[in-house]
């Protein structure tokens, strides 16, 4: 009984933990996008870099043992994983923080569509029952938002239907390759970094950033957050 109590109190502090950190990279990536106009594709890079060296850190550690997974079961994956990534914080740079989160309330109803009509898997009518008030919700959100836009929607939309694909192609993956998350994401991320930086260029203009002025912006934002 101790044991189970120990447990979960450790899962209600791993979720709340979770919860935490990201209302905060939300918040602090629309600070970043408001105030200093920092290049979304670029942002999201340096979210994989850090992630990707996170991870090198963790496994050297003993967190997790990495696990070797063939190039071509990682490539699909790393695509969907950039395009879920830059789509979602396009919306959110687009969009307010309410319509933003809404809006990501959308991926739950279209997995279970996908799985669904692609893949045969039903879900239960309490489950779908559930959906039906958030699907409300957000229709009432977008009729309402008083700073509506049709880019922003496009961007959440799109986002929405490729995150789905990548939390079923997560789910495939792991299930197929006998990895958890993080040995997943321990080639994952790598991949989508350097996918991701042969990318920007041709959107962003990365080479003629001002680099001194967003060094300082990114030290200021630092300090602003901490008073």
């Amino acid at each position: 009984l101790p044991d189970r109590r120990i447990m979960t109190v450790g899962v209600g502090a791993s979720i709340a933990l979770n919860m935490f950190s990201s209302i905060s990279v939300v918040l602090l990536n629309k600070l970043v996008y408001v105030r200093y106009g920092f290049p979304s594709m670029t942002l999201t890079l340096v979210h994989f870099a850090v992630t990707s060296l996170a991870l090198h850190c963790c496994a050297r550690l003993g967190v997790f043992s990495p696990k070797s997974l063939p190039l071509r079961d990682l490539l699909p994956l790393s695509a969907s994983f950039c395009g879920f990534v830059v789509l979602t914080n396009l919306s959110l740079q687009s969009n307010t923080i309410g319509t933003y989160q809404v809006a990501k309330a959308m991926t739950t109803p279209t997995i279970l569509f996908i799985q669904a009509y692609y893949y045969k898997k039903h879900a239960s009518l309490k489950v779908k029952l559930t959906v039906i008030p958030v699907m409300l919700g957000i229709f009432m959100n977008f009729c309402y938002d008083v700073r509506f836009n049709v880019l922003g929607t496009v961007f959440a939309a799109v986002g929405v239907l490729v995150t789905a694909i990548y939390q079923i192609l997560v789910g495939t993956k792991q299930s197929e390759c006998h990895v958890n998350s993080m040995q997943l994401l321990y080639y994952q991320a790598p991949l989508s970094s350097l996918m991701l930086a042969c990318v920007v260029p041709f959107f962003e203009p990365v080479f003629s950033l001002p680099w001194s002025l967003t060094l300082e912006a990114m030290v200021n934002m630092c300090t602003h957050t901490h008073t």
